[in-house]
């Protein structure tokens, strides 16, 4: 049995992973993701089948590369089965990433709660109830979109990044907004959280997840793979039914 080549492509990059079973043996972010990108990848793993998610494009040169070389490729989509039931009224509309997090959530935790939450230009809070259904999520702002607002929709609050100190109360205008913007952020967190069972899995992936998770009072995972570990896991479903 060969590998299985993931390729996540969000707007400005691609992140692509190669699995051996449910174990990734290779990953990169590339800011370009063309035929040259995939010959490197295939001379190195004997690659038998590829999942393609996307936000911003329909992949379908990718698409008709890979299987130009040989190799069966699926191109996530609102009709692709999945392994949980999707509970979502719009699937059409759900964020592909999404979905695969939250297969990917649930692929390591069967049998739990799940609250999934990725920390990248949104945050998004997605649940997967303990029978295996994806009920749905919220989207908020991110952490440099609410940065950002606050400096753009007033006259005279600064654009403040978001490292450095951040006490519970601002001692000043910079940490005030640090602070209200991270600390605010956890306590959505903390609210989600106490809408699920007494124990749910909460689940972290996204640029923002290691310094958000250093916030948090309770345990938690981060898995920066969760994107592309979901994609293996509707791959592998799909090849095995």
């Amino acid at each position: 049995m060969g590998y299985n080549l993931t390729i996540d492509q969000g707007n400005s990059s691609a992140k692509v992973a190669v699995w051996n079973g449910n174990d990734i043996v290779f990953d990169a972010v590339l800011k370009q993701l063309g035929d040259k990108e995939i010959d490197e990848i295939i001379s190195r793993y004997p690659i038998s089948g590829a999942m393609y998610c996307s936000v911003a494009c329909d992949g379908r040169d990718i698409i008709a590369y890979l299987q130009k070389c040989g190799i069966a490729t699926l191109n996530l989509s609102d009709t692709t089965p999945l392994p949980i039931a999707n509970a979502y009224k719009t699937p059409q509309s759900l964020g592909r990433d999404r979905i695969a997090a939250a297969v990917g959530a649930w692929s390591n935790h069967k049998g739990c709660d799940i609250l999934v939450i990725d920390l990248g230009t949104a945050v998004t809070y997605d649940v997967v109830t303990a029978d295996g259904c994806y009920i749905g999520g919220n989207i908020a702002p991110g952490v440099s979109m609410r940065l950002e607002a606050l400096h753009n929709y007033t006259s005279r609050l600064p654009l403040v990044d978001c490292i450095g100190n951040c006490p519970m109360w601002g001692e000043d205008t910079i940490t005030a907004i640090r602070s209200g913007v991270l600390n605010g952020i956890v306590g959505e967190i903390n609210h989600y959280k106490n809408q699920l069972s007494q124990f749910p899995i909460v689940v972290l992936t996204g640029g923002n997840a290691t310094m958000i998770g250093a916030m948090l009072n309770f345990a938690h995972e981060i898995d920066h793979h969760l994107v592309t570990r979901g994609l293996n896991c509707i791959l592998r479903y799909n090849e095995n039914n």
